[in-house]
């Protein structure tokens, strides 16, 4: 597999603080690498090193076989970007937009009319092409900087937070079309977030990075099959002694009680909850609900990152994990 990205010992250092500390990450062609973690995780520092905007203190990394340092113009030749904060002209058109992108990238003018037909067909803003941005709503803006920043055929696009703030949706839509890019045009993609469900839908391989540096690397599937196991929440007129009973005649030992709801992480939820039911039954013990809570990205993030998430970031997490959520209902 052709490495289109590959850092070694990348590190990027202000005073005594390391905002990406000796980072070792490859990415592969035509795949969507995620990375995920809070403010102040490295994410933005590592790509802006990535798109030549910083200058790494240490270490090295290339993009499509470029030296960011020593070859930065090539490798800008090679990306496009799109920026967590809007960076688009609202009093041009979407057509004059892409046309000075095009000019500020060096399309050549022969060409730039039917680039610029084609990016537009690809993000569906044909019948908008000449209508001012300030016309477009927060979607179809965000659709045209996905385009501008492909209008010149970039090897890698850098998508930095390309949903933050839209309607779930709008969200759900560009999700669709980040994946049919994927597909279509065999680009590779970095993509930075804070949305869980977000990295999970979209990459092929998840970095989850703190305080500089990778914590761990993986498929979403890979993730999540990491921890423990599954989660049966359980809420009966007696607990205490299901809890008992589950120990004793099942084995299911790693239990704790989550107000009145029973947690019991067992390796296959799905096979043990009908054997947990007819043990109840068996007891006289009635269960009011029963709910299986598969381990997703956001008890993944938990694990790794630790408990204790940092102020700063812990509204951005967009939610608790699901097994916390059905544990307080």
């Amino acid at each position: 597999m052709t490495h289109v990205i590959k850092t070694d010992q990348l590190t990027k250092t202000y005073n005594t603080f390391k905002a990406v500390d000796n980072l070792n990450i490859s990415v592969d062609k035509g795949e969507i690498f995620g990375l995920l973690g809070p403010n102040g995780a490295g994410k933005t520092t590592t790509v802006s090193m990535l798109c030549t905007i910083l200058k790494p203190s240490s270490g090295t990394a290339t993009v499509d076989g470029y030296n960011v340092v020593k070859e930065s113009g090539k490798v800008r030749k090679s990306i496009g970007i799109v920026f967590q904060d809007p960076s688009i002209d609202d009093r041009l058109t979407g057509r004059e937009n892409l046309l000075m992108h095009a000019n500020l990238y060096g399309v050549p003018a022969s060409i730039q009319r039917e680039r610029i037909l084609q990016v537009l067909k690809l993000v569906e803003l044909e019948d908008r092409a000449d209508d001012l941005l300030r016309t477009y709503s927060g979607g179809m803006r965000r659709r045209l900087e996905i385009g501008r920043g492909l209008i010149h055929q970039p090897k890698v696009l850098f998508l930095d937070e390309p949903t933050v703030g839209l309607d779930p949706q709008t969200r759900d839509h560009i999700w669709r079309y980040i994946k049919e890019l994927k597909e279509v045009n065999d680009i590779t993609v970095v993509l930075t977030t804070h949305y869980m469900d977000e990295a999970d839908r979209l990459s092929d391989r998840i970095a989850i990075m703190d305080h500089g540096k990778i914590v761990v690397l993986d498929s979403p599937q890979d993730l999540k099959g990491t921890l423990e196991g599954d989660v049966i929440a359980i809420k009966s007129n007696d607990n205490k002694i299901l809890e008992e009973l589950l120990t004793k005649w099942l084995g299911f030992a790693n239990q704790h009680h989550a107000k009145e709801i029973l947690e019991v992480t067992v390796p296959n939820g799905k096979a043990a909850m009908p054997r947990i039911v007819e043990l109840a039954n068996q007891n006289n013990i009635y269960i009011e609900s029963i709910v299986l809570c598969e381990p997703n990205l956001e008890d993944v993030f938990l694990h790794y990152t630790g408990g204790n998430i940092r102020d700063d970031t812990a509204k951005e997490l967009h939610g608790l994990s699901a097994i916390h959520r059905r544990a307080i209902r």
